[in-house]
């Protein structure tokens, strides 16, 4: 074999090597850039549709109107009390799924089998379909024959309406959305409380530090950033609410919980307004964007002090 033959099959696999090195990022980046078409197209087709009268029953009088949707939500009071329940939510669920997830963290902290096993049960709720856990608090609201309204009665509280009125509707879904994904947040700060350093816990205990300073200036700066990381989770969730709300009360009674989410699927499926629902998404979009940006910068400052102090 000829010197020229043993290095043409030397060279063979080096190009082949060189190709396989070329081509593999883009192999692996495929899925992540198909997820990005599959984002991108529909979030580009609601950008056009909100800027154009569209409507499925009067198709020939479709045409482009520029921001005229976004101008009607200014002087429309539906679309106020829209914005209005939806941060409401919100901030209820977030604000109260946080505080009840961080009590049940603070018990769960030490590492035992008994607080294992108590986490993995709390855990269950999250393991439920939102769509399900609503329907099965519907029952046991049932004013007629529902658990929940049967020991309200023991209390001596009597014909408790619960979802069906106005007065405490929103309070029912709160409670819903509470049980379905405060064990969300609790898993998120457990693990953070777990993975904290001892050093400065055993340094309090030596020195007789009390307890709630230890909490409030030791505990909570040290798990600040997994605090604002559940919250932001929670909150581009929570603003985005549809199924808890829907199965429950189809955003009544009358417009008492009707959120962005629920308003949009509504203005599409029922009355058949592409357009107005389109526009709503957009601007729940950009309110969105505007919180997590607000979170994202927040987490990103107490990181910076973190390495600060190292």
């Amino acid at each position: 074999m000829s010197m020229t033959q043993l290095l043409q099959m030397h060279a063979r696999p080096v190009r082949m090597a060189r190709l396989r090195g070329r081509v593999l990022p883009y192999l692996l980046s495929l899925p992540a850039l198909l997820i990005c078409v599959a984002i991108l197209v529909p979030f580009f087709t609601a950008a056009v549709y909100s800027l154009q009268r569209y409507r499925l029953n009067l198709p020939y009088l479709r045409g482009f109107i520029g921001v005229q949707n976004y101008l009607d939500f200014a002087s429309d009071p539906a679309f106020w009390n829209t914005l209005r329940v939806s941060l409401t939510y919100t901030a209820l669920t977030v604000v109260l799924e946080l505080l009840l997830g961080l009590a049940i963290a603070l018990l769960l902290r030490r590492p035992t089998r008994f607080h294992n096993a108590v986490s993995i049960a709390l855990l269950l709720p999250l393991m439920t379909a939102p769509a399900i856990a609503a329907l099965m608090w519907k029952l046991m609201t049932n004013p007629s024959f529902g658990i929940l309204s049967y020991l309200v009665s023991l209390l001596g509280i009597q014909d408790f309406k619960w979802a069906s009125d106005p007065a405490t509707a929103l309070f029912t879904v709160v409670l819903v959305d509470i049980w379905v994904y405060t064990p969300f947040i609790m898993i998120l700060l457990l693990a953070g409380l777990r993975s904290l350093p001892r050093q400065p816990f055993e340094a309090a205990a030596l020195d007789g530090v009390p307890a709630t300073f230890v909490f409030f200036r030791i505990t909570l700066p040290m798990l600040a950033p997994y605090i604002i990381t559940a919250s932001l989770f929670r909150l581009l969730d929570s603003i985005q609410q549809f199924d808890i709300i829907y199965a429950m009360t189809q955003g009544g009674p009358g417009d008492r919980l009707m959120v962005f989410q629920v308003q949009a699927y509504l203005e599409f499926f029922q009355y058949t307004n592409v357009g107005k629902s389109a526009a709503l998404l957009m601007i729940l979009w950009v309110i969105t964007n505007i919180l997590s940006n607000i979170f994202i910068k927040n987490w990103l400052r107490l990181r910076e002090r973190a390495h600060r102090h190292q």
